[in-house]
């Protein structure tokens, strides 16, 4: 199916539909008149133009669902919102609340080679250890305001001895390293390897769980399986059997 273009609107409808039906696994229209905070005729518009499109299976009262080429772009809108807004809170410290309404308003636009940076500046802020908050609070506009070559040459010392000491963490000392699987709730972690089949290898890739990438297992089922995971600004769920295959370094 080709690319279908969508109107700023239209893809707050179909990101809020994504969400509700992750959910309740289907969606009504009143449930969009409560969330999005817009009268019922809009949503009635916004669910006809949906569905002429293919992007959603709607009929009026009936259960509402996302097509699979819906859910695709639906989930592209997401990752594109989560981006964003983990960027403002990690990297500019922003409020939670105030970089969520920002990243409604700029994720209609940003380019797709963009929001890639964005991602991997997240990666650096979080493995740096002179990234995010404690950037932000004094060491970045310190070199701007007050260039002292000696307290320069201590803090790049220190941040070269971390780096050091991570990497030989990571590559001489393997007992350091856990499966994923047990990895604990909400502790962040570096991805150091996968040992698995080329074929589960290859798909544990194209869902963004790259080596050096940084996941972090959100949520784990009241029986253990699945777990709900996040890496690159996307939220996924793994099987607890494939995450054995996947090894990371848990981060300070």
């Amino acid at each position: 199916m080709e690319n279908i273009e969508l109107s700023s609107s239209l893809e707050d409808y179909l990101e809020a539909l994504y969400h509700i039906v992750k959910s309740k696994q289907a969606a009504r229209a009143k449930d969009l008149v409560n969330r999005l905070k817009v009268t019922a005729a809009s949503v009635t518009g916004a669910l006809r133009v949906l569905a002429e499109k293919g992007l959603i299976n709607y009929a009026p009262y009936e259960l509402i669902t996302l097509t699979p080429y819906g859910e695709k772009i639906a989930k592209d809108v997401v990752r594109r919102h989560e981006v964003l807004k983990e960027f403002m809170v990690k990297v500019l410290t922003v409020d939670e609340k105030e970089a969520d309404d920002a990243a409604c308003q700029m994720e209609h636009s940003i380019p797709k080679n963009i929001l890639e940076r964005f991602m991997k500046f997240i990666d650096f802020v979080e493995l740096c250890p002179r990234g995010g908050s404690k950037w932000i609070a004094g060491m970045g506009y310190q070199c701007l305001e007050q260039m002292d070559l000696k307290k320069c040459h201590a803090c790049t010392t220190q941040i070269l001895n971390n780096i050091e000491n991570k990497i030989s963490e990571g590559i001489m000392d393997t007992n350091q390293s856990v499966s994923l699987r047990n990895l604990p709730l909400g502790v962040k972690a570096k991805i150091l390897k996968i040992q698995a089949k080329p074929e589960l290898k290859k798909r544990f890739l194209d869902m963004g769980l790259i080596p050096e990438s940084i996941v972090e297992i959100e949520r784990i089922a009241p029986m253990g399986d699945p777990i709900d995971i996040r890496v690159k600004g996307y939220h996924l769920s793994l099987r607890k059997e494939d995450a054995d295959y996947i090894f990371v370094l848990p981060m300070e």
